[in-house]
């Protein structure tokens, strides 16, 4: 181990300050309201009036625009997909009606139609 790439880097690391401790941090961070689950949700699939592409909607959540918002970020990120808002309802990209209702249902939500 005579030369290892890393060696350098751990005394430059031993030299640093010590950083801000957990408890520093989590009381920076700003508090982040998480609204009550919406009690129903309704998916619809579309493709009429698209060139043949697929979407997924989201509707009836009854949720504020933050939070549509919010809930749009996530079902973005934790389905793989591209997605936004239109209309007061989550607009996401390809056929995700058999992923969405597990995923709903784990947000809160009771009631799923149309999926």
């Amino acid at each position: 181990m005579a030369n290892h790439p890393f060696d350098k880097l751990k005394a430059l690391r031993d030299a640093l300050p010590p950083g801000p401790t957990t408890a520093a941090i989590t009381e920076k961070s700003p508090v982040i309201s998480q609204e009550k689950a919406p009690p129903r949700a309704v998916l619809r699939y579309e493709r009429k009036g698209r060139g043949g592409k697929e979407v997924t909607w989201i509707e009836q959540l009854a949720l504020s625009e933050t939070g549509l918002a919010t809930w749009c970020r996530d079902a973005k990120s934790a389905l793989g997909c591209g997605g936004s808002i239109e209309d007061g309802a989550i607009m996401l990209h390809g056929d995700q009606r058999k992923r969405l209702g597990p995923w709903l249902t784990a947000r809160g939500v009771k009631k799923i139609a149309g999926g």
